[in-house]
């Protein structure tokens, strides 16, 4: 990919491998957050329901336009969001194998 991904503002959608569980994130390093999710890094949600695959981001040119569709991602119903991801990765694969990640062992 053409994209440098770290230290650019993102906002990303991570899912569980059965795609049941979503988060919905941002931040200005995108490679080092796919490794903290894998990691289970984070305590709460992300680490619970093991949203360990990067399935939809974007990127911005700044931190402010990125916190902005963060919000409204946040905002949106669950469906919408699944609708989103499907119209750019309809089989949502993980993305970040794209990016030189390793294949997620299947759980």
């Amino acid at each position: 990919m053409s994209h440098r991904l770290d230290f650019q503002p993102c906002v990303y959608i991570m899912a569980s491998f059965n795609g049941q569980a979503l988060y919905v994130g941002v931040t200005s390093d995108l490679m080092k957050r796919i490794g903290q999710h894998r990691d289970g890094y984070f305590d709460g949600h992300s680490k619970k329901y093991k949203t360990q695959r990067l399935v939809w981001f974007e990127v911005f040119g700044n931190m402010e336009a990125a916190i902005a569709r963060e919000k409204q991602l946040k905002n949106w119903h669950r469906q919408w969001k699944i609708n989103h991801v499907t119209a750019s990765n309809p089989t949502w694969r993980d993305l970040a194998e794209d990016l030189g990640f390793p294949a997620l062992a299947v759980y």
